[in-house]
C-alpha cells in the first residue's frame, strides 16, 4: 500500500467531488492489475504495477492520463473497464425493444442484426480506433468523359452525401464521399460512381446505401443542404482526398453496431459516423487498382424513389411492389402448394396480408353496428350489508362520457 495511498490522496485532491472524466480511475487501476487489499504488508509486485500506472500517465490521472491508460488496453480489457465503471449510466429498456429508447430524428432502430441505441453507442465507444491502419487514398478524377456521364456522377455522389450525411460536419461529408470513390476503385465493388451508390437497390434487401431503398429519394432536398453536399461531391470528383479516413470502404452511424463491424479495421469517427477499412492487403492503397469505367449508368430515380416491400411467392423469391400496390415483377396469382390452393404475390407486412376492399367494408359495417348499439343500463347499487358502514368514494381522473 505504500504507493496506492499517495495515489488515492492525489485523486482526492484532484477530484474533490469524487468525479473524473473518461473511464473510472478505479476501473483503470483494476484492469492494470492493481489490487486493493486491507493488508498493510507491502508487496513488491503491487508496487511495480502502481509505478507502471504512474509512469504511463506521467502522474496525471485526468483526461489525458486516463486516455493514455485506455490506449494500452485491448478491446476486451477496455470493455471490461467500462462495464465496471460506476460513472457509466446504463439504460433501462422497461420492456421496450432495444434501440427504441433513443428513437429520435437522428435515427431509428434497424431490422439488421446487431445492437442499436445506447447499447450500440457503448459498444462502439468500447472498441478503440486501430492505430496504424490509416492508409492514404489516391486522388480521384473523372478524366475525359462525356458531359452527361460527368453530370450523372456528380448527381449520384451528391445524393450519397446529402441523404447519408446532410447534417454532418463538412469533414464527415467529405469522408462519405471518399468511401464512395474508394469503392469505385475497389475490385469488390462496381467501377462507376452511380453503380456504387445504387448497388443492390434493385434487390430490395441488398441496398448498400439505405436511401436508395427506403423511399428517401421521394423527399425533395433542402436547397442549402443540397448545395453544400454538391460542393463536397464536386471537390471529391476533382481530386480532393479526405485524409482522415484514407482507404475506408465502410461506415455506419454510432447508434448501430452492425454484425460486420468487428471484422474490419476501425479508422476514425467523424460526427455520428464511424469509418472502417478492409484488414490486410485489401485495405492497402495498392489494392485499389480497379479502373474507372468512364460511362455512368442511367438511374431510374422514379423507381428507386418509392420504398419497396417483399412479396411472397411459391419459390420464396422476392418480388418488388410499391406502396401504392404497383407490382414490379410477377403479379399475384393462384397456385397449388402441397395440395392446397393459395394466392401468392400478396403484399406482406410482417407476415400479414393487406385486406381486400370487401373485407374492409365488412369491418367498417361491423364497427358501425357496434357503435349504434344502446349503452347498457347502469347496474343497480348493491344492497347494504348489515354492520358495514358505507363510504362515499370520489373518482378522480375518470374520463367523461
Amino acid at each position: 500500500m505504500r504507493l496506492i495511498a499517495p495515489v488515492l490522496d492525489w485523486l482526492k485532491a484532484r477530484f474533490p467531488d469524487g468525479r473524473g472524466t473518461g473511464l473510472s480511475v478505479v476501473a483503470l487501476l483494476a484492469l492494470s492489475g492493481v489490487a486493493m487489499t486491507a493488508s498493510s504488508t507491502a508487496r513488491p509486485e503491487m508496487d511495480l504495477r502502481v509505478q507502471a500506472v504512474m509512469d504511463a500517465t506521467r502522474g496525471d490521472l485526468g483526461p489525458e492520463g486516463l486516455e493514455a491508460m485506455a490506449a494500452r488496453m485491448n478491446p476486451a480489457q477496455l470493455a471490461l473497464a467500462i462495464r465496471h465503471d460506476p460513472a457509466v449510466q446504463r439504460v433501462g429498456h422497461f420492456g421496450m425493444t432495444p434501440g427504441w429508447e433513443t428513437l429520435s430524428l437522428a435515427g431509428k432502430p434497424t431490422l439488421e442484426q446487431g445492437e442499436t441505441g445506447l447499447e450500440a453507442q457503448r459498444l462502439n465507444a468500447a472498441r478503440p480506433v486501430t492505430r496504424g491502419l490509416l492508409r492514404p487514398a489516391r486522388p480521384f478524377t473523372l478524366g475525359k468523359i462525356a458531359t452527361a456521364d460527368r453530370n450523372r456522377a456528380l448527381r449520384c455522389l451528391t445524393q450519397a452525401v446529402y441523404y447519408e450525411a446532410a447534417l454532418e460536419p463538412r469533414p464527415g461529408q467529405e469522408a462519405v464521399a471518399q468511401v464512395v470513390l474508394n469503392r469505385v476503385r475497389d475490385p469488390n465493388f462496381p467501377n462507376t460512381v452511380c453503380g456504387v451508390v445504387f448497388q443492390g437497390a434493385e434487390r430490395i434487401t441488398g441496398c448498400q446505401f439505405s436511401f436508395t431503398c427506403d423511399g428517401a429519394l421521394s423527399q425533395a432536398p433542402v436547397a442549402w443542404a443540397w448545395k453544400r453536399a454538391e460542393d463536397v461531391a464536386r471537390r471529391a470528383l476533382d481530386g480532393h482526398v479526405a485524409q482522415r479516413v484514407g482507404t475506408a470502404t465502410h461506415y455506419h452511424a454510432d447508434y448501430v453496431f452492425p454484425w460486420w463491424a468487428p471484422s474490419l479495421g476501425k479508422i476514425d469517427q467523424i460526427g455520428a459516423h464511424i469509418f472502417y477499412r478492409w484488414k490486410g492487403f485489401p485495405g492497402e492503397t495498392a489494392a485499389f487498382s480497379q479502373a474507372y469505367a468512364g460511362r455512368e449508368p442511367v438511374i431510374d430515380e422514379a423507381r428507386f424513389s418509392q420504398p419497396r416491400l417483399l412479396l411472397a411467392d411459391s419459390a420464396d423469391a422476392a418480388t418488388e411492389v410499391a406502396l401504392d400496390g404497383t407490382v414490379v415483377g410477377t403479379p399475384p396469382r393462384t397456385v397449388e402448394i402441397n395440395g392446397q390452393t393459395r394466392v401468392v404475390g400478396a403484399v406482406s407486412l410482417g407476415g400479414r396480408r393487406q385486406p381486400t376492399p370487401e373485407e374492409i367494408a365488412e369491418i367498417n359495417s361491423n364497427l358501425a353496428d357496434f357503435e349504434a348499439e344502446e349503452s347498457p343500463a347502469p347496474r343497480a347499487a348493491p344492497a347494504p350489508v348489515p354492520g358495514v358502514v358505507t363510504l362515499e368514494v370520489e373518482e378522480v381522473g375518470r374520463p367523461g362520457r
